[in-house]
C-alpha cells in the first residue's frame, strides 16, 4: 500500500499524464495565489480570519513540501535548496501565528520569504511552457528583480516604518525602496538610523546589478536552454537544428509554429 501511494503521487508529480499536467498547474496556481496574498495582506493587521487561513496555507504548504521530499531522489539535496529552506520558514511561522495573537515584525517578514518560492515557480514552468523556455533569460531577471523589491520591501516595512501607518506604511516601504534601487533619491523619506542607511547602500547596490542584469536579457537575443548531449553547450537559437559549437543534431521542443 505505500509502495502503491508513493507511485501515485510522483506521478502526479512528475508524470506526463493529462492527470499530472492538471495537478502541476494547480500547483502553480496555488503558488502564485499564496505569493500575492502574502504580498497583499503584509500591510494588514492580523485578524483571528486571517490566522486561521494562514494556518490552513501553511498546511497545505507543508503537505506539497512533505510529497515533494518523499519522492525526491536526493533528499538531502532537495533541503539544501533555498526555495526549501525558505517553504519551511514561512510554514513555521504560518502554524505559530495563531498562537501569538500579536502582530509581530518578523513574522511578517517569514511570510514574505513564500515570494522565493518563485524560483521553484520557475522549474515548474521551465517543463510546462514552451514559450516560458524561449524568453527564460528575461523572465528571469524580472522574476529576480521582482523578489528583491518586494522582500526588501516587507523588511523595510517592518523595520523602519511606522506601524500605526497601515496600507500608507507599506506604500513608504515600496516608494522607498524603488527610489533608492533606481538611485533616483527624491529625499522625501530618508533614512535617520545606521541601519536604515545600511538597507539604502543594499537596496543601491544590488538593484543596479539586477537592472543591468534585466537589460542585458532584453537587448540580448533569445536563446534557449538546453545542454548539447555532445560538447555540453546550454544555449542555443529557439530554431536551431545543429549545436554550433560542436555541429551536433540537437531536438529543441517547440509549439510547431514559425
Amino acid at each position: 500500500m505505500p509502495g502503491s501511494l508513493r507511485k501515485t503521487v510522483d506521478e502526479i508529480y512528475t508524470g506526463a499524464t493529462r492527470r499530472a499536467e492538471r495537478f502541476r498547474y494547480a500547483l502553480i496556481a496555488f503558488d502564485l495565489i499564496t505569493i500575492m496574498a502574502f504580498l497583499v495582506t503584509a500591510p494588514m493587521e492580523q485578524t483571528r480570519g486571517m490566522e486561521v487561513a494562514g494556518l490552513v496555507i501553511g498546511m497545505l504548504i507543508a503537505t506539497d513540501f512533505a510529497a515533494r521530499l518523499w519522492i525526491a531522489p536526493d533528499r538531502r539535496a532537495m533541503l539544501l535548496k533555498i526555495y526549501t529552506l525558505a517553504d519551511v520558514v514561512v510554514v513555521v511561522s504560518l502554524l505559530i501565528s495563531p498562537f501569538i495573537h500579536q502582530n509581530i515584525a518578523f513574522l511578517r517578514i517569514l511570510r514574505g520569504l513564500r515570494i522565493i518560492h518563485s524560483y521553484h515557480l520557475l522549474r515548474d514552468l521551465r517543463r510546462a511552457s514552451v514559450l516560458f523556455r524561449r524568453h527564460e533569460e528575461t523572465v528571469i531577471a524580472v522574476v529576480n528583480l521582482f523578489v528583491f523589491v518586494f522582500f526588501t520591501t516587507s523588511v523595510v516595512h517592518a523595520m523602519f516604518a511606522d506601524k500605526a501607518d497601515g496600507l500608507n506604511g507599506y506604500i513608504d516601504a515600496l516608494y522607498f525602496t524603488v527610489t533608492t534601487l533606481t538611485t533616483t533619491g527624491y529625499g522625501d523619506i530618508t533614512p535617520q538610523t545606521t541601519g536604515g542607511k545600511l538597507m539604502s547602500v543594499l537596496i543601491m547596490l544590488v538593484g543596479v546589478a539586477l537592472f543591468v542584469q534585466l537589460a542585458r536579457a532584453i537587448i540580448q537575443p533569445a536563446k534557449v536552454n538546453m545542454k548539447c548531449q555532445t560538447c555540453g553547450l546550454l544555449k542555443h537559437d529557439p530554431d536551431a537544428v545543429h549545436c554550433k559549437h560542436c555541429g551536433e543534431v540537437v531536438h529543441i521542443e517547440t509549439s510547431g509554429r514559425n
